[in-house]
């Protein structure tokens, strides 16, 4: 698998991001960053840490630093001030941004190999805007788009309570991508509620001594430490990871279901919801394969090779 790696580099990214590197029979082509979790700038380093803790390489895209129209910038999050859960371990490093912007970047790759590359993306969708914007027939040219984004039951994570982050942060850029790619398959804030890493498997996961797992202790141990004040979860919530696994192996999907899926843009209470039509009221084909189960057993093997 040839794959192309959108992503706005938190916690949850980077775990994603080292499930990539850790499959043998994927090869990770480049990474585009861009604002969400945090600024694009730190994203960009963020990359770059998990990169030289892996040994790996692949060229890096600086992307969109704000949204297409909303005047609206990251706050501090779970994810800490710098996106990786104020992590001490950080070291200098020697990698270099691309000159080329993501967007660019993003239709140059698959106009120089259609249909060959999956594309896995982890944070808000501006940059898969700017590049259809750039190139309208960039989306048939990608072989697959899986997504980590929306809602499906309207219980988001959000100010605006019934949309999930990703979408949240660029509901225009959402908006385009979704009407803009003829099929995508979508991993929703309530499949990652659904689907949590029980804290016993977890915590026994990175108990082991090597430096992933050591990475990964350290940098999650804020969204853990706010995790265990909810009970309901259950054990450990990885979005992005589990989104990851989705474009991984296909088969970990045990469940899901085509519909038409759009944005809400204006509502009040609603800007940012994910907009699904479960009964075809709208006459539009089915554009996103929506995941709701999925084989955690399979998720978890996946999750322990990124600690070896």
């Amino acid at each position: 698998m040839r794959m192309l790696i959108d992503t706005d580099a938190g916690v949850d990214d980077a775990q994603a991001i080292m499930m990539a590197f850790a499959h043998p029979d994927v090869s990770v082509e480049a990474i585009t960053t861009c604002t969400g979790n945090i600024h694009v700038d730190k994203v960009v380093a963020n990359v770059f840490a998990v990169l030289d803790l892996l040994g790996r390489s692949a060229p890096v895209y600086r992307g969109a630093a704000s949204p297409l129209i909303s005047n609206w910038s990251p706050e501090v999050t779970v994810h800490g001030e710098d996106g990786l859960g104020n992590w001490s371990g950080r070291q200098p490093t020697s990698r270099r941004v691309e000159p080329e912007p993501a967007a660019a970047a993003l239709v140059r790759l698959a106009d120089e190999s259609p249909g060959e590359y999956t594309l896995v993306a982890l944070g808000p969708l501006t940059n898969l805007a700017l590049a259809y914007a750039l190139d309208p027939s960039f989306p048939s040219k990608i072989k697959e788009l899986v997504f980590m984004g929306g809602t499906i039951r309207a219980a988001g994570n959000t100010e605006m309570v019934t949309a999930e982050w990703n979408i949240f942060c660029d509901p225009e850029a959402a908006h385009m991508t979704l009407r803009a790619f003829p099929h995508s398959t979508m991993l929703s804030w309530e499949t990652t509620l659904d689907h949590p890493l029980p804290w016993s498997r977890f915590e026994a996961l990175l108990a082991a001594e090597t430096p992933a797992a050591r990475f990964v202790r350290e940098t999650s141990s804020l969204s853990v430490n706010l995790m265990k004040q909810y009970p309901q979860f259950g054990g450990y919530l990885m979005p992005d990871p589990l989104a990851m696994a989705v474009a991984l192996v296909p088969d970990l999907i045990r469940r899901s279901a085509e519909h038409y899926v759009t944005v809400e843009l204006h509502g009040s209470e609603t800007r940012g919801q994910t907009v699904i039509d479960y009964f075809g009221r709208k006459g539009q084909p089915p554009n996103v394969q929506i995941v709701t189960e999925l084989d955690m057993d399979g998720v978890g093997r996946l999750f322990e090779q990124i600690l070896r």
